[in-house]
């Protein structure tokens, strides 16, 4: 069943449906780059997004991939409150040409995101790469994971950053995938919510 969300502030105004799925995506944040790199995310993830964002875009694209990634966050959370069947945790290496990312995720209700990526450039387009972290960070804090994000090998901008999303996806992926067990992926018993 679909989480709905809806985040209204003085900086945007979004509306967002997560799902798990197959089917296609449809996501307009305003920022074609952020558009892009979500779409994969929803793809390799094996989710469905249907997110409509109204942003402060004359400003810069920052509150609207933050609060893109609050949002997101949240409802991860909230589509995966029953713990007791996952994997807990998923590790992804994904290869784009020239690029290598790697992504560790533990769904372990204590938020924290260690992220390692120098690019190769500052802009892909008119997207400041500086807000790849502060998107994967605002999803880490917000779904109440532990993520790693590394840039292992780098290139092209575009790729690096495309590397890591899709990386970050597949290891969310396995972790919230089936363990076929009936019981907390914990020796304590309990996952933090």
């Amino acid at each position: 069943m679909a989480v709905k969300k809806e985040r209204i502030t003085k900086e945007t105004s979004i509306r967002m449906s997560v799902d798990r799925g197959l089917e296609p995506s449809t996501i307009d944040t305003g920022v074609g780059f952020l558009n892009h790199m979500l779409d994969l995310l929803a793809f390799h993830g094996h989710f469905v997004f249907d997110i409509k964002v109204e942003g402060d875009l004359d400003v810069d694209d920052h509150h609207t991939t933050e609060d893109v990634g609050i949002l997101l966050g949240q409802s991860i959370a909230e589509l995966n409150e029953d713990k007791s069947k996952i994997q807990r945790y998923g590790t992804a290496y994904v290869p784009m040409d020239e690029t290598l990312a790697r992504s560790v995720v533990d769904i372990s209700g204590r938020p924290c995101l260690h992220f390692e990526a120098v690019f190769s450039s500052q802009k892909v387009g008119t997207f400041d790469v500086e807000l790849v972290k502060e998107f994967f960070y605002a999803v880490a804090i917000n779904s109440r994971i532990t993520a790693h994000l590394d840039l292992i090998r780098g290139g092209n901008t575009h790729h690096e950053i495309e590397a890591l999303f899709k990386a970050f996806a597949q290891s969310l992926r396995i972790a919230l995938s089936d363990s076929n067990v009936n019981r907390i992926p914990s020796s304590k018993g309990v996952i933090e919510e």
